[in-house]
């Protein structure tokens, strides 16, 4: 627990390093780029196939007459948006945390290992094309949950519980392999995981809870879709940052766990070779 809250501290320290903060608008950037281009090409079309498909639905075409009978059917208009709007938080967040995987962990590792472990030698145990075939497993298992997980978005409690544990697992996944790829050997790795695994799980639910925060942006944007266009840069920045923070805090605890780890193992060494010595 020590440990967990120590590591807590020193990642949100480190998220205000001039590093960390320039890192962070680098796949604010290119995602900004991507999803202002695919809005500004496909928008109009995605929307009037969307409306389409929900004017095909009898249900949908009930609520929209009831709602017509309530003076709001302003409110038919608004409903096609908003809903590809919450279809792509799930792309956005997946891409979010790939994107801080791939282009800001291994910097961040390699500033918490120079300031804080600068002795914790590198034994290369996973190479970067383990390291992102690693990342895209754990992604499709993760969309995979997903999906098979909606129905119990519809149950209000659940809606709060469910999403939140996926995007933790997959960020536990990733994040704890990349904060090891360069240090731990594949053993050492494979020993940290299983040793500290309920901590480090702990570490990615809390960061999955944390990554829901810039649902309060997407609520406005579904409510003011007009507005979409600043409020992506503004949500897809806030995801970057909550996964910095995250990558910050698996490299923090998992380097601290790695260095025990390898002095436990040079204690049990030597006692062994002193017993060797002593028969």
């Amino acid at each position: 627990m020590n440990r967990l809250i120590d590591s807590f501290w020193r990642a949100t320290l480190y998220c205000l390093h001039p590093r960390v903060i320039s890192l962070s608008f680098l796949p604010l950037v290119i995602m900004a780029v991507v999803s202002l281009g695919l809005g500004y090409f496909y928008w109009n079309d995605a929307i009037d196939l969307l409306r389409a498909q929900l004017d095909s639905y009898q249900l949908v075409g009930s609520m929209t007459e009831w709602l017509g009978g309530l003076g709001l059917s302003d409110l038919r208009l608004v409903m096609a948006p908003a809903l590809l709007l919450f279809m792509a938080i799930p792309v956005i967040v997946i891409v979010s945390l790939l994107f801080v995987a791939l282009l800001m962990t291994p910097t961040m590792v390699a500033l918490v290992a120079e300031r804080r472990f600068p002795l914790l030698q590198r034994r290369q145990g996973a190479s970067f094309w383990a390291s992102l075939l690693w990342s895209l497993a754990s992604t499709l298992m993760a969309c995979l949950a997903l999906l098979l997980s909606l129905p119990l978005w519809l149950i209000p409690p659940l809606v709060l519980v469910v999403p939140p544990l996926i995007w933790g697992w997959l960020t536990y996944r990733v994040m704890a392999y990349d904060a090891l790829a360069e240090h731990a050997s594949a053993e050492e790795r494979e020993q940290v995981f299983k040793t500290h695994r309920i901590p480090l799980l702990c570490i990615g639910v809390l960061s999955g809870y944390l990554g829901a925060a810039p649902s309060l942006i997407w609520a406005s944007g579904a409510m003011f879709v007009a507005m979409a266009p600043i409020l992506v840069p503004i949500a897809i920045w806030i995801y970057t940052l909550v996964f910095a923070f995250s990558s910050l805090w698996f490299a923090h605890y998992a380097l601290s766990a790695l260095q025990q780890l390898r002095a436990q193992n040079a204690t049990a060494t030597a006692a062994e070779n002193f017993n060797r010595l002593s028969n």
